[in-house]
């Protein structure tokens, strides 16, 4: 019996994904951020949380789901992409608010962010480091976990839909397999 080995491929090791390890570090950071830097009581703590968990949660949904829906796979992945944006805007607010400095790119204190952040994707890593930074800090290292992630969930969104153009659906896939198995069960 024949089979079509690319036919519902195994999928869906989201934690081997560096984003999803790097949403998960975000969680951390902002976990405690949230909890030593913001009054207990405070909207924002719950807010920020489950902005931090919807960006994990829904790269892990996503990346279960992929084996057999490519397009509730994009989805998620936009909607874990939308949480980082929102988290972002905390982080942001809560800088300028507090009239605290968001670290630019010609920055030096950024660039070595940038290095330590594209090197570590353990959220232990981070969760040890902040406990000796500042709000000011904490929130710096944030921003740039999060756009680094927002950039690979971007590429990611982008090459889905490319492969959602040219090879379609698991509808298609499976239409594609029988077609397959049909046509080499008739053969002599």
């Amino acid at each position: 019996m024949p089979t079509d080995k690319s036919f519902l491929p195994p999928k869906g090791n989201y934690r081997q994904l560096i984003f999803f390890q790097k949403a998960e570090c975000i969680y951390d950071v902002t976990f405690y951020f949230v909890h030593h830097f913001f009054e207990k009581g405070d909207r924002t703590i719950d807010q920020m949380i489950q902005a931090a968990r919807s960006g994990k949660q829904n790269i892990a949904e996503g990346s279960a789901a992929s084996t057999t829906s490519r397009e509730t796979e994009l989805k998620l992945m936009n909607v874990a992409k939308a949480s980082l944006q929102e988290l972002l805007i905390d982080y942001e607010d809560f800088l300028r608010v507090r009239g605290m400095e968001q670290w630019q790119t010609n920055d030096t204190r950024y660039r070595q962010t940038r290095e330590v952040t594209m090197r570590h994707n353990d959220s232990a890593f981070y969760r040890n480091a902040v406990a000796v930074r500042s709000a000011e800090t904490i929130a710096n290292i944030a921003i740039t976990l999060i756009h680094q992630t927002d950039t690979m969930l971007m590429r990611l969104i982008e090459r889905l839909k490319q492969q959602f153009i040219q090879q379609g659906g698991i509808r298609e896939e499976m239409t594609r397999a029988r077609l397959n198995y049909r046509n080499q069960k008739q053969k002599p």
